[in-house]
């Protein structure tokens, strides 16, 4: 059964694309309607969601900027955009960021239903018993191991300096189809974790090269729509990965690269672990300009990696959240903790004097940090006990029951003070965190 929100400042095109899958047949549980992208990201940071259907043009906060922040909060839920605009770039780059569909209003009933379909039908469940996995691994894959000589070269490039490519070393690289244009890199290395194998079984050489091959599989399959990227084998069974961007493209400031990353970090780990059933770990590097730096991206990956050692529980690592200039060697844990724990009292801080603000966003916060929406997100309910986004619904919660209980002030006026952009949205919001509406509370 999945759960389906829909955002479109029209409410009666809400309703109607509610309606017209609630009697589809569909194997849908819930279906939300919002009507910004505010009351959006309250769903995504509250509920379930497996599918977002939203308009492109909504006012306060567009259809991409919602799409960006629901792949912070969560990579791997699926979109469909629908937009009154038949425009390349709008359609480009809703599909960068992911978009499994793009459809122009006025919207074809038959159209949509099949591209809802078709997407519910591929959020394949995952396979659990270890045995059945690599059944289905050696039924799928025939083993087409990547071109050694390709993977060797890649390797090279990465503990070399490459900046000296000679002729000879250009053909090689074109005749074994790597294309190191750039002029911008990033790396990302996933390293899986076979120790986390059901029940602690042992796994056989074949079978994790196997494991390997699959997670390269899902590699691709993510990255090969939208990313020019090459990626291959690293020693250990890790699987790297080399994105570029051009000059146009990295000269598109509507979109933060380093989330991006970090979206499709949080996606491979997600899908890896859905399924093939194994941990891994996930190291980002920053993003450099040159190919000469390839060996310093690798560096940095290696060095996100390692700090899994230091947060078990943890699982994506971005190079650039550690403050690694401040340290002449490897930080001690009580320097490790003493660094986390101030994060996470200046995004404290930042919070309880901003939580009223309208359009207030994870991404916000930790922009305010210098650290990733991700990093935040795990410190913050490590040291906490609870998810950043909930305390700031119940700072605003505790707020607006104040306000009920003790002014006059009326539930616009109490909406409005606490953050939120429709009196109905935050009364859903605060009936659901109370168990029941303002006007029952205040009688």
């Amino acid at each position: 059964m999945y759960n389906i929100l829909i955002v479109d400042d029209e409410p009666l095109i809400c309703r109607g694309l509610a309606s017209l899958l609630q009697t589809s047949g569909l194997n849908i549980q819930n279906i939300y309607t919002a009507h910004n992208g505010y009351e959006a990201l309250d769903y995504l940071k509250m509920e379930t969601i497996d599918l977002l259907i939203t308009d492109i043009q909504m006012g306060a906060m567009s259809g991409i900027e919602l799409m960006q922040q629901a792949k912070i909060i969560k990579p791997w839920v699926q979109v469909i955009v629908i937009s009154a605009h038949e425009t390349f770039q709008y359609a480009q780059l809703a599909m960068r960021l992911g978009a499994r569909d793009y459809l122009i209003k006025p919207i074809n009933s038959e159209q949509l239903l099949n591209s809802v379909r078709h997407v519910l039908l591929h959020m394949d469940r995952p396979v659990q018993d270890q045995a059945e996995l690599f059944s289905s691994l050696r039924e799928h894959f025939r083993m087409d191991q990547p071109q050694p000589q390709r993977t060797e070269m890649l390797n090279r490039m990465l503990s070399e300096d490459p900046s000296g490519s000679t002729p000879d070393m250009a053909k090689l690289e074109q005749q074994n189809g790597i294309s190191l244009r750039g002029p911008y890199f990033a790396m990302i290395k996933i390293r899986l974790d076979l120790s986390s194998s059901a029940k602690g079984a042992v796994i056989e050489e074949k079978d994790a090269k196997l494991l390997q091959y699959a997670v390269l599989n899902i590699v691709n399959e993510l990255l090969d729509k939208e990313w020019d990227h090459l990626s291959f084998y690293s020693s250990n069974l890790d699987v790297s990965m080399i994105i570029q961007w051009d000059e146009a493209r990295y000269g598109d400031s509507s979109v933060d690269k380093i989330n991006q990353l970090e979206m499709i970090g949080r996606s491979l780990h997600f899908n890896v672990h859905k399924f093939l059933g194994f941990q891994c770990v996930v190291g980002i590097s920053q993003i450099l300009k040159g190919r000469e730096f390839l060996s310093e991206l690798n560096d940095q990956v290696n060095k996100a990696i390692v700090w899994n050692r230091e947060h078990k529980d943890h699982h994506v690592f971005y190079y650039g959240d550690f403050k690694w200039e401040t340290y002449t060697e490897d930080p001690t844990e009580e320097e490790l903790a003493a660094q986390n724990n101030l994060i996470v009292e200046r995004a404290h801080e930042y919070i309880h004097a901003n939580y009223a603000q309208k359009g207030l966003t994870l991404n916000e916060v930790a922009q305010k940090n210098h650290v990733s929406p991700n990093y935040l997100s795990y410190l913050f309910k490590k040291n906490k006990g609870i998810n950043l986004w909930e305390y700031v619904i119940k700072l605003r919660m505790e707020e607006s029951k104040r306000l009920i209980q003790n002014t006059d002030l009326r539930r616009y006026e109490i909406s409005e003070r606490v953050g939120y952009e429709s009196p109905e949205h935050f009364s859903k919001i605060f009936k659901k965190y109370f168990g029941m509406s303002p006007s029952e509370m205040k009688k």
